[in-house]
């Protein structure tokens, strides 16, 4: 005994390709849903609720892979990749889902938990996408603040090694800048001396201006040869902090290098944007809940959708066919005990 379709008169069971395709998407059985009137047009409902989520994560995850991966067609192949993941799941999900269970609260909140997990997910690049003009300038202000944050680590790290330098340094310098003083002192009281204005009054090199300039000359030799022996110390500490200064410039441009826009870059601007911008953050979580409807439709409509004829029908075919299949394996059981 096949299992008969029954349609009403005057009915056209005939539907078209774009009508099949859509309840394929909602997972209806074509061979029962072509028999069940009503429930066509509400399973067609469904199919619509799936293709629309499906072509959104398709986008959503192309997006996505496009900030991470610079060849034009890979975000386009893995979008469709991804959203066809996604298909599978939301197909998966209202599959499960018939006149016996879909107001049963642990099914139902399993099924609405997992939905809006992926809704979450794609709810991000969506957001992306909306606020790029706005995320973009908050990372140009995080960077900087990166930039910054950077320069403090670096000098942290390298201060114990630049302190030494510098304090040996500023003591060479400050020997040589006291030597140098005592030269100018002993040049100046030798001039006084001689032209009248120093203690003696006498203009002219006398003895007292001799002696002065025997001091002055003595100084002098003394400070050329400090400066010759320290010179090549301060040189070296120069060198050294110059040295370490290029180093941190270095480690700095590679740095600045590595700061980009990607994925998780846009993420924490978006973050930082809800944080310190109430405008933003209210249709931010606006649009989060949107967009979160739009994973969930599928599931909200099947479940708020009432169950027809069609659930009737496959009910009754499953019960037929496993009653069937019993029947089938009772004979070739008793074949074989007959052999």
């Amino acid at each position: 005994m096949e299992y008969a379709k029954s349609v009403l008169p005057g009915v056209s069971i005939k539907p078209g390709k774009f009508t099949k395709f859509l309840w394929w998407l909602s997972t209806a059985e074509r061979e029962l849903i072509e028999s069940a009137v009503i429930d066509r047009n509400r399973y067609a409902i469904t199919g619509m609720t799936v293709l629309g989520t499906w072509l959104f994560a398709t986008l959503a995850w192309a997006y996505f892979f496009s900030t991470v991966v610079a060849n034009i067609w890979a975000p386009i192949v893995l979008g469709i990749f991804m959203g066809g993941i996604i298909l599978g799941i939301d197909r998966a999900l209202i599959k499960g889902i018939n006149q016996n269970n879909k107001l049963k609260l642990v099914p139902i909140s399993f099924r609405v938990l997992l939905a809006m997990t992926i809704g979450m997910f794609m709810a991000q690049p969506a957001l992306l996408y909306l606020f790029d003009k706005e995320i973009h300038t908050q990372i140009s202000v995080d960077n900087e603040q990166r930039k910054r944050i950077k320069i403090q680590q670096q000098d942290s790290v390298y201060v114990s090694i630049k302190q030494p330098l510098l304090l040996q340094r500023n003591q060479l310098q400050s020997q040589l800048l006291a030597k140098d003083k005592e030269v100018s002192a002993a040049r100046e009281s030798f001039i006084a001396e001689t032209d009248g204005t120093g203690g003696s009054k006498k203009i002219g090199l006398k003895e007292i201006a001799k002696a002065k300039q025997d001091a002055y000359q003595k100084l002098q030799l003394n400070y050329i040869a400090l400066e010759q022996s320290l010179t090549p110390e301060i040189r070296t500490a120069d060198s050294t902090l110059k040295n370490i200064d290029a180093g941190i410039l270095k480690e700095q441009a590679a740095f600045e290098n590595l700061l980009n826009d990607g994925f998780i870059t846009r993420i924490e601007a978006l973050n930082n944007l809800i944080k310190n911008n109430s405008a933003v953050a209210f249709r931010y979580y606006l649009l989060v809940v949107i967009l979160m409807l739009i994973e969930l439709m599928p599931v909200i409509a099947k479940t708020l959708l009432p169950s027809g004829t069609y659930d009737e029908h496959a009910k009754l075919q499953e019960e037929y066919e496993i009653k069937n299949l019993q029947q089938l394996y009772q004979k070739a059981t008793e074949d074989i005990n007959k052999k």
